[in-house]
């Protein structure tokens, strides 16, 4: 079959008829004529309603995730615990390997587990997400994969799954690894999956403290007291990574994901976030395109009872833009047609394009409006003998 497209008039003039399912824009820098710019090595400012890129400085590159990357580690616990494979109740013991490699006497973060003690996994949990504890993703990682190299390989499986295209994992804690990589692109992504598949959880990363075994430690996420919105997710040091973070905030009903990494100081992580997260919640806002069962445009059909087939939206189809842009945008219908008879209503058929400065900024599915069944014997000849005209055409 041949693909068509099906082009929309300027967006701007069907906003009066006033997002759906996102793709990201792959490699969107920052939106032109918008002063904004950072210190830190690497960032990306991600919508998390549309997935839209509204600011990205080498956001592709793989980069050492520190600390960031134990979201991948609790992705993989969220995982088992929905899928009814781990009971937060269940206990893991602390090995001699958790307790030299990833407590105390490491130096590095820690919950100060003790050796042969056992934790829920509960109280893993929160260690890792809050205290950021090596010694706690070591003894999740043996107790739930038998080895950390297994549990691992674990992560890189749920990666694939997520579509993590910039990310490898060869430990569970994020200490240095030629084979532990991220980009911030990937980090963006993980962390939407992470808000999106598991709310019940996802209030863990807004905790700023926790007490366990008497002992009492902070969360690291420097906007969690700004007083911004922030809700999480995960900070993150090496002296090969500079200092990083993952985090998330919403106002006012709009949320945004924010990684940056590299910065130079503990201090600098904390005031590049907020300027970069300040600035994307002041200078965009949601746009309506369309409302819900908005009919499009119309698909061609072969040997239908109708030579074309209304194509729809499903769901309101929203757009965060930068202020004043919003008639920049256009948009097109994508599809792999013409499409055989019979459609069914309600058929997805293709794809809404939303497009911005050559970026795409929405992608939303669309879906047949009505049934076209198949055409008469007339119908059909007259239909194949349009198609040779129009494809030779």
């Amino acid at each position: 079959m041949l693909r068509r497209s099906a082009l929309l008039l300027p967006l701007a003039l069907l906003a009066m008829l006033c997002g759906a399912v996102a793709a990201y824009a792959q490699s969107a820098p920052a939106t032109p004529g918008l002063p904004i710019d950072t210190t830190v090595e690497h960032a990306i400012l991600v919508d998390e309603d549309s997935d839209a890129v509204l600011y990205a400085k080498d956001a592709e590159v793989r980069m050492p995730p520190a600390s960031m990357s134990k979201l991948m580690t609790v992705a993989v616990v969220f995982d088992a615990l929905k899928a009814g494979k781990l009971k937060l109740t269940d206990e893991f013991t602390v090995s001699e390997n958790a307790w030299r490699s990833g407590g105390a006497a490491s130096g590095g973060s820690t919950m100060f587990a003790k050796l042969g003690s056992s934790i829920s996994v509960d109280d893993l949990i929160h260690g890792i997400i809050i205290q950021s504890a090596n010694d706690g993703c070591i003894v999740m990682a043996e107790g739930m994969a038998g080895s950390e190299a297994a549990f691992a390989q674990m992560m890189n499986d749920e990666a694939r799954k997520i579509g993590l295209t910039q990310s490898h994992f060869a430990n569970a804690t994020g200490l240095p690894d030629p084979g532990q990589y991220m980009s911030a692109h990937d980090l963006a992504r993980l962390a939407k999956y992470l808000i999106a598949n598991f709310p019940e959880y996802y209030p863990i990363y807004s905790q700023t403290e926790f007490t366990w075994n008497k002992i009492r430690q902070f969360n690291r996420n420097p906007l969690l007291d700004m007083n911004m919105g922030a809700d999480g997710l995960k900070t993150g040091y090496t002296k090969e990574s500079g200092y990083g973070l993952v985090a998330s905030a919403a106002r006012d009903g709009e949320r945004l994901i924010l990684v940056i990494n590299g910065a130079k100081t503990e201090k600098d992580r904390g005031t590049e976030a907020k300027k970069i997260m300040d600035w994307g919640f002041a200078n965009f806002e949601r746009v309506k395109f369309f409302n819900d069962d908005t009919v499009l445009g119309a698909a061609r059909v072969f040997n239908g009872a109708s030579g074309s087939v209304n194509v729809v939206t499903r769901g309101d189809v929203n757009v965060l833009l930068a202020h004043g842009t919003r008639d920049q945008v256009q948009g097109h219908i994508v599809y792999r047609g013409p499409l055989p008879a019979p459609v069914k209503a309600g058929q997805e058929v293709g794809t809404l394009q939303l497009m911005q400065n050559d970026h795409v900024v929405r992608e939303a599915k669309v879906y047949a409006a009505n049934d076209v069944a198949v055409g008469s014997m007339r119908q059909r000849v007259e239909s194949g003998l349009r198609e040779l005209l129009f494809g030779w055409w």
